[in-house]
């Protein structure tokens, strides 16, 4: 009895210490700036991936094909990636089956197809201005709708400053037209992504979220694959670089999940999802980089920066996250 208490106390100790230590802010914004890298280099790779797989800009199923493969092989990494670290092979169980099916629903299947079946139909800039509107139906959920965490002045002004530096990036070609198959699918995308934000914050608490990442992954991602080939969808492998740009892909999907939903396991919802305002930053810092896309960064993306930072700043500061934990 006695060796099982002190084991029992051992894991408390160890989970206490993993809590503290994801819960630090710069720990936060360390760890959710990796995956806003990653995510921002997805946006010129995706595109040279299509030209490596020869998928037309307007051709939305053979791009859900492509993109259910993607986070298929994404799942498998997480799992493997899971288990090495939790020292457990990462099996679903009939508690967790429910829970992978509903987060596959929103965070992969909704928020993928929408997304891109409305980027065939509306322009990028008016996507990526969109689908951070994401921030602030996150913030709206987890607050207002399952009471995860309290909303504050300070939350709702530093998603607004931060959703400004997201306009402000994509202002040149930005007009206000609006179409449901469009700018209604890619408005549709954000809610589901922002869902799964929330979900993945309530089902964590009891279950590894490295499980529940890369099983919704394979589950979603197969939803899709199948979706875009019964559609017509195809893949032309005319290179050995079209199969390691879908490994980068997939790789930097099942590294940023995991560790954007190991943030959202220790971490209030807003906390967290605020630094997704800095997914189009590094989308036109890697675009000018890799696709030479000059007109992607300029003055208004350096303010674009600033904005966000103190958006950032504002929702993470101290004041707020000691109002947070006590309200907790």
């Amino acid at each position: 009895m006695i060796g099982t208490d002190n084991l029992q106390l051992n894991v408390a100790a160890e989970k206490s210490k993993v809590h503290n230590l994801m819960s630090k802010t710069i720990v936060v914004a360390f760890c959710a700036m990796i995956c806003c890298a990653l995510w921002g280099s997805a946006f010129p790779c995706i595109k040279i991936g299509y030209k490596l797989f020869q998928i037309g800009n307007d051709d939305a199923f053979s791009q859900i094909l492509f993109a259910g493969i993607r986070f298929f092989l994404a799942g498998i990494f997480t799992v493997l990636i899971g288990s090495l670290v939790e020292k457990r092979p990462l099996l679903p169980s009939k508690k967790s089956a429910g829970k992978i099916v509903m987060l596959s629903l929103f965070q992969t299947i909704i928020q993928y197809l929408f997304f891109y079946i409305g980027l065939s139909h509306t322009t990028g800039v008016k996507a990526s201005v969109l689908d951070g509107a994401s921030v602030f139906i996150a913030l709206f959920v987890s607050t207002m709708v399952f009471r995860l965490e309290k909303i504050t002045p300070a939350k709702v002004l530093g998603s607004l400053i931060g959703f400004i530096g997201v306009i402000l990036i994509n202002l040149t070609g930005l007009n206000f037209q609006f179409s449901f198959k469009g700018e209604g699918f890619i408005l549709m995308s954000a809610i589901g992504y922002a869902l799964s934000s929330v979900f993945m914050k309530r089902y964590s608490s009891d279950t590894s979220p490295l499980l529940l990442s890369g099983w919704q992954f394979m589950f979603g991602g197969a939803v899709m694959a199948i979706v875009g080939a019964i559609f017509g969808g195809t893949l032309k492998v005319t290179h050995a670089k079209a199969l390691l740009m879908l490994l980068y892909l997939s790789l930097l999907s099942a590294v940023a999940y995991s560790l954007w939903s190991v943030l959202l396991k220790y971490n209030p919802v807003s906390k967290v999802t605020v630094f997704g305002f800095l997914n189009p930053v590094f989308g036109s810092v890697f675009s000018l980089v890799f696709l030479r896309e000059r007109d992607s960064f300029g003055l208004s993306a350096l303010c674009s920066i600033i904005l966000v930072s103190i958006g950032i700043y504002i929702v993470n500061r101290r004041g707020t996250v000691r109002k947070q934990k006590k309200y907790s």
